[in-house]
């Protein structure tokens, strides 16, 4: 599954594949996002590239992404010093 943490602002399916260190699989990555959109954890849009190209599919986190991103965090500990209440 891909890290929430990859998904930490707006960008291309690829991208997050480069980001990860080889973590996710091109093959894989575009269904993965598509499964977490289907959870709500993630929102995606096409952006048109006139003269640029194809267009491209930008994924964010949603609301519940980002909640569920923070819940991981604090069960695991990984939240940055002075972040917890």
């Amino acid at each position: 599954m891909i890290d929430l943490m990859l998904l930490q602002s707006p960008a291309y399916g690829l991208d997050r594949v480069a980001r990860s260190r080889n973590r996710l699989k091109r093959g894989s990555v575009y269904v993965t996002l598509g499964r977490m959109e289907a959870k709500g954890l993630v929102r995606s849009w096409v952006e048109e590239r006139p003269g640029e190209g194809p267009p491209r599919r930008l994924d964010e986190p949603s609301l519940l992404g980002v909640r569920a991103l923070v819940a991981r965090q604090l069960l695991e500990g990984d939240l940055p010093f002075g972040a917890r209440g």
